[in-house]
């Protein structure tokens, strides 16, 4: 007798069909393209893309344009501080919030409800309507020109905080907890040997996504480091000029997301199983 697939509550197999493998693919082609693109021009001249038809293979120039952006820019530092800023962010984002997230969601303690309400309401706050003063502080405070200025305002957000609470509020059982307390357990030893090991799968997607906003953000770095760039701000010099090489840009656009990729196929096993245990506790 055939083996017949599982079937849903809704009469649709479980097991995906050829268009399900269809759709990821027009997505992954989509997704993969712009940066696909970007590398053919980058390895190409200028005048590729003043071309009626521009060119499908790759060129013979991306390592002459990847010297350009060498002899432009001082790409190393620039990258070393994207580094330094990227990770630190990331680390202290993913601790606080995951602190943050644990007492919200196991402690009770007055005024929670409120204090989680009024972090919820700092995302409706737009990021432009606070640089003025933060800039303001961070000048009053002798912080611009250094990396201090990019990391110290993003140590915590509010996103990460309401996130690790949704994930906590229901993946650790309160008697698991209790039963710690009655071994003896400290409030942070709790914290530390029953919290962290369930929050593992959510740290490891907010500490990827916190990972490429601070890897990606320009505008707040440029205003505060701007002698002492991040890589994008450092790229942001290759179309200062009032001739602008988008080969050059464009070469310089793939050295920056590399490091991106790198952490992304590195994390990526630790992406899916937080998304899977996510979608099992729901």
């Amino acid at each position: 007798m055939p083996k017949r697939h599982r079937r849903g509550g809704w009469g649709i197999e479980r097991r995906p069909g050829w268009f399900s493998y269809t759709l990821v693919a027009v997505f992954f082609i989509a997704g993969a393209y712009p940066l696909y693109w970007s590398f053919i021009m980058g390895s190409h001249d200028n005048t590729a893309l003043t071309q009626t038809w521009p060119p499908l293979l790759p060129g013979g120039q991306f390592w002459k344009n990847v010297g350009e952006v060498f002899d432009t820019v001082d790409f190393w530092l620039a990258l070393g501080n994207s580094i330094i800023v990227s990770v630190v962010i990331s680390a202290s984002v993913i601790f606080f919030s995951t602190l943050a997230g644990y007492a919200f969601a196991k402690l009770r303690f007055r005024g929670r409800e409120g204090l989680m309400v009024f972090v919820i309401a700092t995302l409706a706050v737009p990021t432009q309507l606070g640089i003025i003063p933060m800039f303001m502080m961070m000048k009053q405070f002798g912080w611009t020109g250094t990396l201090g200025a990019v990391i110290i305002p993003t140590l915590v957000t509010a996103f990460g905080v309401f996130f690790m609470r949704q994930y906590l509020v229901d993946v650790i059982p309160d008697e698991l907890i209790e039963a710690a307390r009655i071994d003896g357990a400290s409030m942070f030893r709790t914290f530390w040997h029953v919290g962290v090991p369930a929050a593992r799968p959510a740290m490891g997607i907010l500490g990827l996504f916190t990972f490429m906003t601070a890897w990606t953000d320009y505008l707040w770095p440029l205003l505060v480091v701007p002698q002492n760039p991040t890589l994008q701000v450092a790229l942001s010099q290759l179309q200062s000029a009032r001739y602008v090489d988008y080969s050059i840009v464009l070469a310089g656009a793939i050295l920056a997301t590399l490091p991106l990729l790198v952490v992304l196929v590195l994390a990526g096993k630790q992406l899916v199983s937080g998304i899977m245990a996510g979608a099992v506790k729901g």
